[in-house]
């Protein structure tokens, strides 16, 4: 791969990282499925062993949650190319939701291209404090 090649594999799925954080602040909860593979997976920071499996499991997983206001502040985002279509990346992240102290933790991400662009393959959230 050249660099340029590089550059925007680390470009596209860096901005997969803030258009997830836009949209879960937002609620729009299908766009935020749709960033996922039809069989990727997530596990949110507060139970980071706990695995939604499945682009509809995780739109429901989504539906299914009380609603809130948050803000996410995703930051530090480093992302390693493995080839062409796939790569890994880790990123900080601050929520604040107005209950309480904002919390702190990180994501650690594995990114698939796929025919409608890059999308999640798994996305692990874990709390620092």
């Amino acid at each position: 791969m050249t660099p340029e090649t590089v550059r925007a594999i680390e470009a596209d799925c860096a901005k997969l990282v803030a258009r997830y954080a836009n949209l879960n602040d937002a609620g729009r909860w299908a766009e935020v499925a749709d960033l996922y593979a039809e069989d990727g997976r997530m596990s949110r920071p507060t139970a980071p062993d706990v695995w939604i499996v499945g682009r509809a499991a995780i739109l429901d997983a989504f539906l299914a949650r009380p609603a809130r206001t948050t803000r996410h502040v995703c930051s530090n985002v480093v992302i390693d190319v493995i080839d062409a279509d796939h790569a890994v990346g880790e990123s900080a992240m601050l929520l604040f939701t107005g209950e309480g102290p904002p919390k702190v933790g990180s994501f650690h991400d594995r990114f698939i291209r796929t025919e409608a662009g890059w999308r999640f393959a798994e996305r692990r959230g874990s709390l620092t404090f």
